[in-house]
């Protein structure tokens, strides 16, 4: 048995559940992780909610870092004591142990912790992929970075800031401003000026940015548009105030022939040769120093709807760990 945050229906914060549940000894090809750190993601809480539709009773928590406890058959790249990483579907990270396909685990460098796993490796791999998958961001180019203070956008102005990338930051404060500049952003826009999209264009001589990374999704959605010069790429990739309502491609159109991607990282690392490769390149960036995990935010696994909270009302900064 292992004790597990869990959900019988879609809702609030209050529909999360900490309970004992059954684990299964490890089959072929899996292996039982003890976890000893949580990812907390904005993805938990459209799932939670009912945005993205799971199959209830789910768990919840879609990566975490621990230590390998038992193989299945089978399992001969991993040894009890390995220490490893996993992220992906179905959820069920809010977990004291899991079983798992060895196939999808990462083992860890000596020098990355467990906590820095947990807390960086979807939101790294996230950053990655829309730093060099979704819009290959390059020298010089401008881009505008939603929630820059935030996890994905601490680890990605660090890294675009790395390339070379000149990094217009959305934050929606002062104080959280100020970490988007710590964070490498060139310069900072909050999220609530009228004039956001003229200070954006101001800020590029009035050509528009490049590239847009918009986590935020309906309420953003036509101001991102505004602010991206010709040919620029829209890269709509969250939904934290709900999804993008139908539109008109004419909209693309008549801003300057725009393009527009809806990507999610579990599409670019379906084979283990693509999930080696991203987080090779992720763990390269963050021994290299161009990538900064900063866990900022702890809560025992037991008080997840206390971290969702918090979450929801932009408390939070950089990485939020659950600790089992």
């Amino acid at each position: 048995m292992s004790n597990a945050i869990q959900i019988d229906e879609f809702g609030g914060p209050e529909v999360l559940r900490w309970r004992e549940v059954a684990l299964p000894a490890p089959g072929a090809g899996e292996v039982l992780v003890r976890h000893t750190a949580v990812g907390l993601n904005f993805i938990d809480t459209y799932h939670r909610s009912g945005l993205y539709p799971l199959e209830l009773p789910t768990g919840l928590g879609t990566e975490a870092a621990g230590v390998v406890e038992a193989l299945g058959n089978g399992v001969d790249q991993l040894a009890p004591g390995d220490r490893v990483a996993w992220l992906g579907l179905p959820p069920g990270a809010y977990a004291e142990q899991r079983v798992y396909p060895a196939e999808r685990l990462v083992r860890l460098p000596q020098d990355i912790s467990d906590e820095t796993a947990a807390g960086g490796l979807l939101k790294g791999l996230t950053a990655w992929y829309l730093l060099h998958r979704s819009y290959p961001a390059q020298p010089g180019d401008w881009v505008l970075l939603y929630a820059a203070a935030g996890g994905v956008g601490s680890i990605a102005a660090r890294w675009a800031a790395a390339k070379d990338v000149r990094v217009i930051g959305v934050a929606g404060s002062a104080a959280k401003a100020a970490q988007a500049r710590e964070n490498g952003c060139e310069a900072v826009v909050l999220a609530d000026a009228d004039d956001f999209v003229a200070q954006v264009r101001a800020l590029t001589g009035d050509e528009g940015v490049a590239a847009v990374y918009d986590s935020v999704g309906r309420d953003t959605f036509f101001q991102s548009l505004d602010c991206l010069r010709m040919h620029g790429t829209m890269v709509s990739y969250g939904n934290a105030t709900g999804a993008v309502e139908p539109f008109s491609p004419m909209e693309l159109a008549r801003r300057g022939s725009l393009f527009l991607t809806r990507p999610a990282v579990f599409d670019f690392i379906r084979t283990r040769e693509e999930l080696e490769a991203a987080t090779t390149a992720l763990f390269s960036a963050m021994q290299s120093g161009a990538v900064r995990v900063d866990v900022n935010q702890r809560y025992p696994l037991r008080d997840a709807a206390q971290a969702h909270i918090d979450l929801e009302a932009r408390r939070t900064t950089g990485s939020t760990l659950l600790l089992p």
